[in-house]
C-alpha cells in the first residue's frame, strides 16, 4: 500500500513538472528558420517556500562612526575602494602576483626575510589559533604571558591542542621583566614563549629587548601577538629573534579585517616540520597552506578560496604603509598618543597604565573616575559626535576606557574629537 501511494505520488508529481514546461524564443542571432523551429524548455520548481525570514528591504543601512575604540579602526579609503575592482578567481594566473606583492609588503612591515610570510584567511583571533596548531603537540609545554585577556585566550587555545601551560601571570597594567622571563625560561624549558606585544584589553607593551636570545639558548620559539601594534609601534621580527608573529589586518594596517600577517622563523619550520603529528587544523596548517602562497613547494595547487577582495584591500593597504614609510608611521602613532594624553590630563584623566615605557602607544587605556557613568559617557560620544569609545574587556571590564589611534584614524583632528567628546561627557556629569 505504501509502495502503491508511493509511486502514484511521483507520477503525479511528473505530470505536474511536465505541464510547468514553458517554451521561449531563440536568441536573435539565430536564423528566421532556425528561430521558428528552436525551441528552450524552462524547468519551473514550483515547492512551497516559507517567507518567515525573508528580508523585506531592498537594501540595508551602514551608520559610519569614527571607530576610535580598539578596533577596528576605518579603513583607508583607498583600501575600501580596493575591494570593489572586479574578481579574480583564486586560481588564475593574476592571482599569483598580487600574493607575491602582498607577501613582499607584508615582509617589509615585519621587517623580516622569513620565506614563510603570508596572509592567512582569518581573524586575528584564529591567527593565535594557526600559532599554537602548528607549532605545538599534544603533552608540549607552553609558557604564557598572561597581564589580559590576550594571555588568557592563548592559554585556553593551548589547553583545547592538548599543551601543557605554565603561565607568567602579571596583574592588569603591569608586564613581565626580563629577569622573570629568563628565570621562567629556564626552570620550564618549555617549547614555546608566548607574549603579547600590545595587550589591547590593558593597553600594556611588552618589552622584547633580548628575549628572542633567552628563548634560542634555552631551545624554545618565541610565538609574538602584534594584532594592535605591527604598523603603530616598532617592531623588528628578525633583529629581535622572533619566531612566529601574527597580526590583524583592521588596525594599525588599516585594511577590513579578513586578512592576518603570519611569518614563521626558519626554527618555527623546521619544528613544524618534524612533528609527529600533523597540525590538527588542515586550514591552518602552514605546510598546506605554503604551498598556495608558493613558499612550500614550485607548483601552487588550490588549498581554499582566499578572501580574495580582502586580499585587493591589503595589497592596497600594504602600499600606503610603503608610500609613508614605517618609521614616519611609528612616529605619527606616538605623536597621536602624546597629544592625547596631554589632552586628557587637562581634564583630570589619568593613564591606567602607570609606567610610560609600558604603554601602548595605539590602544590607550585610560581610568574611570570614580562617580562617573562610564556607559554614559560612551553613549554621549556615539550620539553626539558619531565618534567610538570603548570600555574595558576582561578584567579591566567597567575599570578603563579604551581609545584606538591605530592606522587611518591616527590624526591630530581625531585625537582632538575624542578630546572633545571626552569633555563633553564630563561636563554632561558635572565633572568639569
Amino acid at each position: 500500500m505504501v509502495t502503491m501511494t508511493m509511486a502514484n505520488a511521483a507520477a503525479r508529481a511528473t505530470n505536474n513538472l511536465r505541464s510547468k514546461l514553458l517554451t521561449q524564443a531563440a536568441a536573435a542571432s539565430y536564423s528566421s528558420s532556425a528561430a521558428s523551429s528552436a525551441m528552450a524548455a524552462e524547468v519551473v520548481i514550483d515547492a512551497p517556500v516559507s517567507d518567515a525570514n525573508k528580508l523585506d528591504k531592498c537594501h540595508f543601512e551602514i551608520p559610519e562612526p569614527l571607530m576610535m575604540g580598539p578596533g577596528p579602526s576605518n579603513p583607508y579609503p583607498r583600501a575600501n575602494d580596493a575591494m570593489s575592482k572586479a574578481l579574480l578567481g583564486h586560481m588564475h594566473a593574476p592571482m599569483f602576483p598580487l600574493m607575491d606583492e602582498i607577501q613582499t609588503g607584508l615582509k617589509y612591515i615585519l621587517q623580516t626575510e622569513n620565506k614563510a610570510t603570508f596572509g592567512l584567511s582569518a581573524s586575528g583571533g584564529a591567527a593565535m589559533d594557526a600559532a599554537v596548531s602548528n607549532l605545538l603537540e599534544p603533552g608540549e609545554k607552553a609558557v604564557v604571558s598572561v597581564s589580559g585577556i590576550w594571555g588568557e585566550r592563548f592559554t585556553e587555545k593551548c589547553l583545547r591542542h592538548g599543551a601543557e601551560v605554565v603561565q607568567l601571570r602579571k596583574e592588569a597594567g603591569l608586564t613581565p621583566s626580563y629577569e622573570e622571563i629568563a628565570k621562567v625560561l629556564e626552570e620550564e624549558k618549555p617549547a614555546v614563549l608566548f607574549l603579547c606585544h600590545g595587550e589591547s584589553s590593558s593597553g600594556t607593551k611588552q618589552n622584547l629587548d633580548g628575549v628572542g636570545e633567552l628563548c634560542k639558548k634555552n631551545g624554545t620559539l618565541l610565538v609574538v601577538d602584534t594584532v594592535c601594534t605591527l604598523v603603530g609601534e616598532p617592531f623588528f621580527t628578525d633583529a629581535w629573534g622572533i619566531d612566529l608573529v601574527y597580526s590583524g589586518a583592521q588596525k594599525c594596517i588599516g585594511c577590513p579585517p579578513g586578512l592576518s600577517p603570519m611569518t614563521y622563523s626558519e626554527r618555527a619550520m623546521e619544528k613544524v616540520m618534524s612533528r609527529k603529528t600533523k597540525p590538527d587544523i588542515f586550514s591552518f596548517d602552514v605546510t598546506e597552506v605554503g604551498k598556495q602562497w608558493g613558499f612550500n613547494g614550485d607548483k601552487r595547487p588550490y588549498h581554499h578560496t582566499p578572501p580574495i577582495n580582502i586580499m585587493f584591500a591589503m595589497r592596497e593597504a600594504l602600499q600606503i604603509v610603503s608610500e609613508e614609510g614605517l618609521q614616519n608611521s611609528w612616529n605619527r602613532h606616538l605623536n597621536a598618543h602624546y597629544q592625547l594624553w596631554e589632552g586628557l590630563d587637562k581634564l583630570g584623566l589619568k593613564p591606567f597604565v602607570k609606567d610610560p615605557a609600558d604603554r601602548l602607544s595605539t590602544v590607550n587605556c585610560i581610568e574611570i573616575p570614580e562617580g562617573l557613568d562610564a556607559g554614559r559617557v560612551i553613549a554621549n560620544a556615539y550620539d553626539k559626535f558619531n565618534l567610538e569609545i570603548s570600555g574595558g574587556l576582561g578584567g579591566t571590564a567597567g575599570k578603563v576606557f579604551r581609545i584606538g589611534l591605530m592606522g587611518y584614524n591616527c590624526t591630530p583632528r581625531n585625537v582632538e574629537s575624542v578630546i572633545t567628546a571626552f569633555e563633553d561627557g564630563l561636563k554632561e556629569q558635572k565633572f568639569l
